[in-house]
């Protein structure tokens, strides 16, 4: 069965639905392509930065979100050596394009509610993508289940084994030997935390714990593992993994040990961390003809610098906006070669900004995991506040960038 359709976007996850929504809101309809039967969820949550609200409030979702996920007020950083804090670094701050903004939002509710703003015929489930090939101006998408669809345009948001990446030449994303384990904690009651962002650094690990809500209570850790450690971990269950966080966290406060001692073993994850090589964005296709790639299949990233959700919504309005203006009112134009155009615009605005936000995070993850003692007293009594401050520095985007008219 074939199946006509003039924009198809391949993944309901954040870039996929907030290009698909960016599209709606200007009038111009999208099919999207997921391939399991429901949004994907995994992921748990993520801090959500300054260009993440301002995209979100582009799109039209800012405030549904803000009403459950409160705002943090700043990032205290702490030794995991000495149990000495090193920094704090206040989000109250003004940048330079205006007030910051930080929240942690659980993943799912972010996809609910890109999902919740889009007409119901829009996402397709159980529709994977096996294959993709040209026939003169289009695109044919063969499904899984046997159907083709025809796409004047196609938008790869399809994460890190993005089919429409490969298809671009885009190479499978570089591990980079580090491993990542992120859970959730839960209480019913509260759980009393500080609306603020405690960091921890030192003896090879990174761990965080950051408040979502009145109830939980998200964290992570990561670090590069050893030969032995990789070995004993890749079999293991989550039980055994959160043992071996409770194993890496240093002098803490009991009350962030409790996180990981209160998180029930079904809401732990293990990942190794990849990325792609910042010199393949500079050289690499993001976009070809009528094609093009957003959000994790563009620009896998360390989370070192919390920046791959959120870079995947400024995505979202960015490509939304220059594909719609390609579409809209030219009916007298060739449009193939303003859709090309439009697509050539984007990836002109996304390839130097994605490349600054994998470079800096690669690095930034590097300087707080390497641990030899030289680099330890360095890091804790002279970079710790500038490291920090990257977070906000890096979010704190041109509002102008990311409204949604053209």
């Amino acid at each position: 069965m074939e199946i006509d359709a003039n924009i198809v976007i391949v993944g309901a996850g954040i870039s996929g639905l907030a290009t698909a929504l960016a599209l709606h809101r200007l009038g111009v309809k999208s099919l999207v392509l997921e391939s399991s039967d429901t949004l994907r969820a995994a992921g748990i949550a993520f801090t959500t930065w300054t260009n993440a609200w301002r995209a979100l409030d582009a799109l039209g979702i800012g405030d549904p979100l803000r009403q459950h996920h409160g705002p943090l007020f700043g990032i205290y950083t702490s030794s995991t050596v000495t149990g000495d804090l090193t920094s704090y670094v206040s989000y109250t701050n003004k940048g330079k394009h205006g007030d910051h903004e930080v929240r942690c939002v659980r993943r799912k509710a972010l996809l609910e509610a890109l999902a919740k703003e889009l007409p119901s015929d829009t996402i397709r489930y159980s529709s994977k993508v096996d294959s993709i090939e040209e026939s003169g101006l289009l695109k044919l998408v063969h499904l899984a289940d046997g159907s083709t669809l025809n796409a004047k345009v196609l938008l790869g948001c399809d994460g890190v084994n993005s089919v429409v990446a490969k298809w671009l030449g885009f190479k499978t994303p570089s591990l980079t030997g580090r491993s990542a384990i992120r859970g959730c904690a839960y209480y019913k009651e509260g759980h009393g935390f500080e609306p603020k962002f405690h960091q921890f650094v030192g003896n090879g690990v990174r761990y965080g714990v950051v408040p979502c809500d009145d109830t939980a209570v998200y964290w992570f850790l990561t670090w590069s593992p050893s030969s032995e450690e990789s070995k004993n971990l890749q079999e293991a269950d989550q039980l055994k993994l959160k043992q071996f966080v409770l194993s890496k966290l240093g002098k803490v406060p009991d009350q962030i040990k409790a996180v990981i001692e209160d998180t029930k073993v079904e809401e732990i994850v293990r990942s190794p961390l990849g990325y792609r090589p910042p010199w393949e964005i500079l050289y690499g296709n993001i976009s070809k003809d009528n094609v093009c790639v957003a959000g994790d299949a563009c620009h896998p990233m360390t989370p070192d610098l919390g920046q791959g959700g959120c870079s995947a919504l400024e995505d979202g309005v960015i490509l939304g906006r220059c594909l719609a203006d390609a579409l809209v009112n030219h009916e007298n134009e060739d449009q193939h070669q303003r859709i090309k155009n439009g697509l050539q615009n984007y990836a002109k605005m996304r390839r130097w900004r994605v490349f600054d936000l994998i470079s800096t995070g690669y690095m930034l993850g590097w300087i707080q995991e390497f641990d030899w003692f030289g680099m330890r007293i360095v890091r804790e009594k002279f970079l710790s506040a500038y490291l920090s401050g990257l977070f906000l520095k890096k979010a704190d985007v041109d509002p102008r960038q990311l409204v949604l008219e053209y």
